[in-house]
Parts: structure tokens; sequence; C-alpha cells
């Protein structure tokens, strides 16, 4: 895949689409259909509470957060916050230095 530029654009699932097709030569609708496939697969993982590891990529799980008191920050007010349960991504050691080195000045 291309690398792009730090604020460019977004990533769609098209782009990802793409490219399959160009990378791997699947037909564009099966690359569509792939691309669709992976992601309602790590959806339903998530949903069942399951975490998905993708090694080199990041590990996504979900996290309980207990109920506590935040600050309006206009007011100064007390609110609670109440528990739920959130998503969160762990990028690997692999993919931080690569983002890493693409972002850091180049001498």
């Amino acid at each position: 895949m291309a690398a792009t530029t730090v604020n460019s654009q977004t990533v769609t699932r098209q782009d990802l689409a793409e490219a399959v097709y160009r990378e791997i030569g699947l037909s564009r609708s099966e690359s569509s259909t792939l691309v669709e496939a992976v992601i309602d697969h790590i959806g339903d993982a998530l949903v069942k509470g399951e975490h998905v590891k993708m090694a080199g990529f990041g590990t996504f799980s979900l996290r309980d957060k207990k109920e506590r008191i935040g600050r309006n920050p206009k007011t100064g007010e007390e609110v609670p916050i109440t528990s739920r349960r959130v998503l969160v991504f762990k990028p690997s050691q692999v993919l931080r230095e690569r983002v890493d080195s693409a972002l850091s000045p180049k001498s």
C-alpha cells in the first residue's frame, strides 16, 4: 500500500478495498467483500467481549470504567460520570516504531 502523508486524508473502507485489489489481485467486488467481512468479524468479536489481536498492528479490547466524579470545565460544577464500557486500541511496538520513524524529522 502507498504511504500517505500525515493529515492529508482519511483511509476509508473503499481505500482498503482498492489496496486489496491492487496488491492481491482480487476483483474490486471481491476486494470490497473481503474488507467488509474482516471489519464485520472484528466488530462481532468485540460485541462478544473478545479481544482482537493483530500481530504487528495492535489489540482492540473493551475496558470497563468505574463511575466517577467529573467537572464541567465551563462552570466548575461537579458532575457524576456513570460507569461504562469503552473500546480501546493499543498499538503494537512494531506499529509504534513505524509511525514514530515516519513522523520523526529527517536529518
